[in-house]
Order: structure tokens, then C-alpha cells, then sequence
């Protein structure tokens, strides 16, 4: 067999198209961020003289420098506004593409935002379309069928970015799934659409760039309090309600329980991803699933804020309760954001060490799944190479990505850590990125989906009650671990939050 065969054969997959994508994106945008690190250690430098010669504190010092960003820099600021969103709206759904005002700094005529998203949609179509060629697909088909979809996610984000949309916490998630499920349910999804239909292509290559956010320098902020919040609770959890929805709800479908069950207990739609993956789960059970998750996380979002300002709750108590419990980390921002600064910050760290998870979740469930709810009939010991088979390989490149971004932000001091990795790579790029490839991989989910399909899983209303079920006990469960650990065994790390 040939080098080239070779090569072909191993990038034939989409968990290591999705690896070797995100980790091409990784490298030049890293390489971008870090061409600006003379410039910016001088501007931190600069700053610092200054400060010192002024008579500043250091506290006051520490502050200017935290406004020194990479993404703000030339090439940092071409690359953000590479990747940026449609803007926001109240009556004119224009506005969120077009700035006739020509002030703003992401337009050029009016017309920079929308030259932007078109040249965008064209460099993830070559990327991706040349990745479907590897697969054995048509990249013509796939270009062609991308260009589409693209334009659906734009349409999705113009919606989700409308004032009033925004404010009740509908946005373009489930814009997304909404316009997808209306179009395969009425015209139905178009042939020519369907190459570039590829909802786990898309979501995975995010994952793994979610990867490069999750820092272990980061985890070790908020110490073994929101650790023990994180990694006790959810497994308990998920475990619990997955026995309850066998045992008591008698579910037919042990993988859609599963999906459900790690969506709600762990972080959303993202660990729905990888369980499904690992159980080889119908996409319609993620589907119900998903759904499920938005329905109910707009209803927290909202919910929890206003109990936590009755009762007058610490805010860090308030933090790590946001965060152990909404499913969505966008979600976790506007809800901890309504509560405080310090809830923010505290809400923000927790749904972080609890994303962690996604990959140790998936890689159990993927050996129970082999071991126990698959297992050889004659009795026969699963070879590991069949939970190898099972394993999603995707997450390999989650861990990495984590792994070698906290070496490097551990290998810098910390202004130029937190200017080039934090307000730069992240937030300058990114962020931005995962949320379009997000977006593309809803529209695809709602697209693949159609009502008479998913009724058959909603009989009886079973999956609601599970999903009720679960929440609550992880409600009460992360409330009282998180006054336990934050407020009893470990008072001093909460005191210097």
C-alpha cells in the first residue's frame, strides 16, 4: 500500500477529518496571534514604565494591561472580523447585516460584515468540501450544497440576533433547528442540499476547537470546590437517571435515555454529541434529545436568575449553582451575567471543568455500551479493538487541543498569556468559529429530521419526565454540593473569589 494510500485511508473518517481540520485552523490562527507577540509584550512593557512612573498601584497597572489584546492588533483585528456574526437588530433585519452608517469598525461602506461572512463561507466550504473529496464525496456537489446551507446559518443568526429574540434567551441554536425541521417538513430538504448535510462533521470540528478553551491553569483557578461541583455531581447524575429512566420509565431505547441522559447531567447539546456518537445513537433520538435541552435550558436561563435575586444568594453560591446546572455555556454566560460579575466568573470556570467531561463521559459509555448493552450473546469478552471501533476518535483531538493550549499558556507569563490565548486565539477567533460550525450543524440536524419520525420517539411523553426527573435531582444535588464545598469544607477559596 502506498504513502498516499495510506494517508488517504487514515483521513477517511469524519472524527479525524474533524481532528485534522480543527487542528489546521488551530495552528494558523495560532500562528497569526503569536506573529504580534514582539508587539505585544512591548505595548505591555510600555504600559507598565508608564504606570510605574505615573505612581500607579499595581492593581491599577494590572488593570491597563488586561486591555492589551491581541485581536485588537492589525492581524489579530483582520482575522475577528473574518469570523463575525451577524450584529444585533430591533426593526430592520438589515441592520444585522448591513451598516449604512459607515462608523462602525466592522464595516467598509456598509458592506464589510456581509464581505466578510461570504469570504468566510467560502474558505470553510474549501476546507470542509475537500475533506468530504477525501471521504470519497463530489467536492463540487459539496461546495455547491455548502453555499446554501451557509446562507440558512446567516438567516439563523439574523434571527437569533433580533433584540426581543435574544432577550428570551431564543437564539440562533434553535433558529437553526427551527428553519432546518420547517424546511424538511414542508418542501422537504432539497437533493442538491443534502451533500453538505453533515451535522456531526460540523459539531465535532467544534468540539475539538472547544478543546483549546478548556485550560487546566484555568480548572485550577476556582480549586477543588468547583471540581468536586463538577466531577462528583454529574456522574451521580447521570448515572441515576439513566437506571431511572430503564428501570422505572421502562424506555424502550437505551441510547436515546443515554443521549438525554448526559445532555441534561453534563453540558447540553455538545456531550448529546459525543454520547450519541458512543452509543450509535438514530439521529433522530439526538434530535429529541437536543430539543429537549433548548426547550428546557430557556426556561433555567430565565427561572434561576429571579430565585437566586429572591432569596438573595451569594453570588458565589449563585455561580456555581448557573453553572453545574444550564446546559449550554451561552446560556451559563446570561445567566451569571443577570446575577453578577462574580457569579459570571464563578458560573463561567464551573461549566468549564464540567465540558472536561464530555470526553470521559463518552469514552465510559462507549465500553459499558460494549461491554454490557451490546455485549456477544454467546458470552464472548469484547475484543478492545471493538471499543476502539466505538470510541469517538474526535475526542482524541478535544483532549489534545486542551493539553497542548495549556502547556503553551502555562509557558507564557500571564499578560501575554491572557493577551495572545484569552483575547485573542479564544475570543478573537475561535469562539466566533465553533459557533458557526455550531450553527451549521443544527441547521443539518434539522434538516435530516421530520415530525412523523420523531413523534415515534416522544410516545407517551416519557422522555419529558426523565428529562424533569433528572434536572431536578441535578438542581438539588449541585446546590447543596456547592454550599457544601464552598461555604463548609473549603471557606478560604471562596473568600479570596
Amino acid at each position: 500500500m502506498s504513502l498516499h494510500t495510506k494517508i488517504r485511508r487514515l483521513f477517511s473518517t469524519e472524527d479525524n477529518l474533524a481532528i485534522l481540520i480543527s487542528f489546521f485552523i488551530l495552528f494558523c490562527i495560532g500562528g497569526v496571534h503569536f506573529s504580534q507577540k514582539a508587539d505585544i509584550e512591548k505595548k505591555i512593557n510600555t504600559i507598565e514604565m508608564e504606570g510605574s512612573a505615573q505612581g500607579l498601584s499595581k492593581d491599577e497597572i494590572a488593570q491597563k494591561v488586561k486591555g492589551v489584546k491581541s485581536m485588537n492588533f492589525p492581524a489579530g483585528a483582520m482575522l475577528k472580523s473574518l469570523v463575525s456574526t451577524p450584529q444585533k437588530w430591533e426593526l430592520n433585519p438589515v441592520d444585522s447585516i448591513y451598516d449604512s452608517t459607515t462608523k462602525s469598525s466592522k464595516s467598509k461602506n456598509g458592506f464589510g460584515l456581509i464581505l466578510s461572512m461570504l469570504a468566510l463561507m467560502v474558505a470553510l466550504g474549501l476546507l470542509f468540501g475537500f475533506g468530504d473529496k477525501l471521504m470519497g464525496g463530489s467536492f463540487r456537489k459539496f461546495f455547491k450544497a455548502f453555499m446554501g446551507l451557509f446562507i440558512i446559518s446567516i438567516l439563523a443568526f439574523v434571527l437569533g440576533k433580533q433584540i426581543n429574540s435574544a432577550y428570551l434567551g431564543i437564539n440562533y441554536a434553535i433558529w437553526a433547528i427551527v428553519i432546518g425541521l420547517i424546511i424538511s417538513n414542508t418542501i422537504g430538504t432539497p437533493n442538491w442540499l443534502k451533500p453538505a448535510v453533515r451535522s456531526e462533521y460540523y459539531i465535532k470540528t467544534g468540539l475539538i476547537l472547544l478543546g483549546a478553551e478548556i485550560l487546566v491553569s484555568k480548572i485550577l483557578a476556582i480549586g477543588l470546590p468547583g471540581i468536586f461541583v463538577s466531577w462528583v455531581v454529574t456522574p451521580v447524575v447521570l448515572v441515576s437517571t439513566y437506571i431511572f429512566g430503564q428501570k422505572v420509565l421502562k424506555l424502550k431505547s437505551k441510547s436515546l435515555n443515554m443521549t438525554i441522559c448526559a445532555d441534561m447531567s453534563v453540558c447540553g447539546v455538545s456531550a448529546a454529541i459525543a454520547t450519541a456518537s458512543a452509543t450509535k445513537a438514530k439521529k433522530e433520538e439526538l434530535t429529541v434529545a437536543i430539543t429537549m435541552s433548548m426547550i428546557f435550558t430557556i426556561i433555567m436561563m430565565v427561572v434561576e436568575p429571579m430565585i437566586i435575586k429572591a432569596v438573595g444568594m451569594p453570588q458565589v453560591l449563585a455561580g456555581a449553582w448557573i453553572g453545574g446546572t444550564l446546559d449550554s455555556t451561552g446560556s451559563v454566560v446570561a445567566a451569571g451575567k443577570f446575577v453578577g460579575d462574580t457569579a459570571l466568573d464563578v458560573a463561567a470556570t464551573i461549566k468549564m471543568i464540567q465540558n472536561v467531561l464530555i470526553g470521559v463521559v463518552a469514552f465510559f459509555v462507549a465500553i459499558y455500551w460494549n461491554l454490557k448493552v451490546e455485549k456477544n450473546p454467546n458470552g464472548e469478552k469484547p475484543k478492545i479493538r471493538e471499543i476502539w471501533t466505538r470510541f469517538p476518535k474526535f475526542l482524541i483531538g478535544f483532549i489534545m487541543a486542551s493539553i497542548i493550549f495549556s502547556i503553551i499558556y502555562s509557558s507564557l507569563d500571564s499578560s501575554s498569556a491572557s493577551a495572545i490565548i484569552d483575547n485573542g486565539i479564544i475570543k478573537g477567533f475561535t469562539k466566533t468559529i465553533k459557533s458557526w460550525l455550531f450553527c451549521l450543524a443544527f441547521i443539518s440536524i434539522g434538516l435530516s429530521c421530520n415530525f412523523k419520525e420523531l413523534s415515534k420517539y416522544m410516545q407517551g411523553g416519557k422522555h419529558v419526565v426523565l428529562y424533569v426527573c433528572g434536572q431536578s435531582l441535578n438542581i438539588i444535588l449541585t446546590l447543596l454540593m456547592a454550599y457544601l464545598m464552598f461555604y463548609v469544607v473549603f471557606p478560604e477559596v471562596t473568600a479570596a473569589i
